[in-house]
């Protein structure tokens, strides 16, 4: 059913039951394919060029983590890739899985404060599910 599942990762433990539940969804379908994404947000009201040597250090960290990730999950018969992407993490998330054509996006969420659900509105993971135009499944 979903050919091309986007998890968006932050490298924190809570991202393994994330990838957990969307190997098992891909392992459904040989034509599945897995895409980790890293968001590395930048910082506003300076030039990307201004960082670049930072942002390039990152980007460098992210990947090798990224490729752990993929070789942790390798031989299973689920095929992976991975992208590092520059930008705010909500919208280049979103937007990654539109021009990518994503058919599901999986994402770690947060357990609501049953006293102060408002709090958790303002999450990435509440942005993402509430604008992004595929399914997103939010794994607590």
């Amino acid at each position: 059913m979903f050919e091309k599942i986007l998890v968006p990762v932050d490298f924190s433990p809570k991202n393994e039951a994330a990838l957990t539940s969307a190997f098992e969804l891909a392992a459904r379908s040989e034509k599945s394919e897995i895409v980790l994404l890293h968001v590395i947000e930048t910082i506003d009201h300076l030039e990307f060029d201004e960082m670049a040597g930072f942002y390039h250090g990152l980007e460098a960290r992210a990947a090798a983590k990224l490729h752990q990730m993929e070789e942790r999950w390798a031989g299973r018969g689920v095929r992976m890739r991975h992208d590092v992407v520059f930008g705010r993490r909500a919208e280049t998330v979103v937007r990654f899985a539109e021009e990518n054509v994503v058919d599901l996006i999986v994402l770690s969420s947060h357990q609501v404060d049953a006293d102060h659900p408002a709090l958790g509105w303002g999450t990435i993971s509440y942005k993402i599910a509430i604008v992004a135009r595929c399914p997103v499944l939010l794994v607590k």
